[in-house]
């Protein structure tokens, strides 16, 4: 929860980095300002890391159902997946942050990063209003942007991605496109509409959400995802539903996050976690494919409870549920594979188990992955995460299939 003047800013969903059970605009600002770059010795991190690399035993066997309703696959999937043990092993190979160095590696709030296909690194911090660029090494290149609302500069970012050789850097009135140099290719401003969370496919088509409020409902507010031309006029609607508002005194906090992504494949990947169901639709924006999971319901901790209310005016009274949403955000990788972050946390500190889907919405493994990973790009996955003094860092892992039997019974 945020806040300002006093107050809690409604918490809306439009944050796809928060992290289970920490306030990130308390605890993720950097509480430093030197950072360090260090390319570390890779190593296969072991079960109570990050990764798990063990033997795993297949069950071969998936249990869930499939069935064809108007038009759209439901994928029913049980609590236990297909595969017992990790899908694949991860070396880290690099390490851009930390406690000591230069200012140019320092980090205020590395809110979002991305990578193109030459290993080049885009970190975008928020409260600084540019991204710094990093090559394959890790060594500096140069920063794009500054705060402003000048041609190139940046006004609030949110997000950064990197697609058809452009660097995407999306803002709350409008989209800013670089070439990979931070040259200002065009800038969209968002003016008949302002999607929050925009994302653009390979058609140059953008994706996005925004929030509708109704006079005649001032206790609910309209959540919807829209599919856009390339001048953000609408196409399509594909979801809308009903959230509660914050209002008065009392917060809920710990509410479903409404999450979007897009893949390779410019499918829209969309999910409010109310119940464990994802849906996904085509680029022409037709629902094609829900994913349905059963689960076992996390508790939120006291400690949890704590994190959030700490800064809090004594005013303000909190109404917390009794259980986390069944999931908080995911991720795609190069295989089509949709990794979903629970609550449910592994072993080591600040670990949450993943649970992984096929490409066809199929239950498969489940993953431990440390903070926040962010991508999987040319074999490679890229994560922020924490030193232990707190200071943020990007990781790069290299990632390298586990051997094991398929369903069919042959090695995949």
């Amino acid at each position: 929860m945020t806040w300002r003047g006093g107050l809690p800013v409604e918490d809306t969903p439009d944050f796809e980095f928060l992290t289970p059970g920490r306030n990130w605009e308390y605890n993720y600002f950097l509480r430093g300002r030197v950072n360090k770059i260090k390319a570390l010795r890779s190593f296969i991190v072991v079960s109570t890391a990050i990764f798990a690399a063990f033997c795993a035993k297949d069950k071969n066997v998936w249990r869930g159902s499939i069935e064809e309703v108007n038009g759209v696959t439901i994928v029913r999937n049980p609590e236990e997946p297909i595969y017992e043990g990790n899908l694949f092993t991860a070396e880290e190979e690099l390490s851009i942050g930390g406690e000591e160095g230069s200012d140019t590696y320092a980090f205020s709030d590395i809110s979002h990063l991305t990578a193109d296909d030459q290993g080049r690194i885009y970190a975008l911090d928020r409260k600084e209003s540019h991204v710094k660029v990093f090559d394959a090494e890790g060594r500096y290149l140069r920063t794009i942007g500054r705060p402003g609302q000048g041609p190139g500069d940046l006004n609030e970012p949110i997000f950064v991605y990197f697609l058809r050789n452009e660097l995407l850097v999306t803002q709350y009135e409008r989209l800013s496109f670089f070439s990979p140099e931070g040259d200002l290719l065009r800038t969209v401003p968002m003016v008949k509409e302002t999607p929050t969370r925009a994302r653009c496919n390979s058609r140059g088509n953008i994706i996005g959400t925004s929030t509708v409020y109704d006079p005649a409902t001032p206790k609910t507010y309209a959540f919807v995802l829209k599919l856009y031309d390339p001048e953000v006029n609408p196409i399509k609607e594909l979801a809308r539903m009903q959230l509660e508002r914050s209002l008065g005194p009392t917060v809920k906090p710990m509410r479903p996050t409404v999450y979007m992504t897009v893949d390779d494949q410019d499918n829209v990947i969309f999910g409010y976690p109310e119940r464990y169901e994802i849906q996904v639709f085509d680029p022409d924006g037709n629902l094609t494919r829900k994913i349905l999971k059963t689960y076992k319901p996390v508790a939120i901790a006291e400690e949890e409870k704590a994190a959030s209310i700490e800064g809090a005016p004594p005013q303000i009274k909190f109404e917390f549920p009794e259980h986390h949403p069944p999931f908080l955000r995911f991720i795609h990788d190069e295989m089509g594979r949709l990794y979903v972050q629970t609550y449910e946390r592994a072993a080591a500190k600040d670990v949450y188990l993943h649970d992984v889907f096929d490409r066809d919405g199929r239950y498969i493994a489940r993953v431990p992955l440390k903070r926040v990973p962010v991508l999987f790009r040319n074999g490679n996955l890229y994560s922020l995460e924490e030193t232990e003094e707190g200071y943020p860092v990007i990781k790069r892992y290299r990632v390298t299939a586990a051997s094991r039997s398929s369903p069919s019974g042959k090695k995949g």
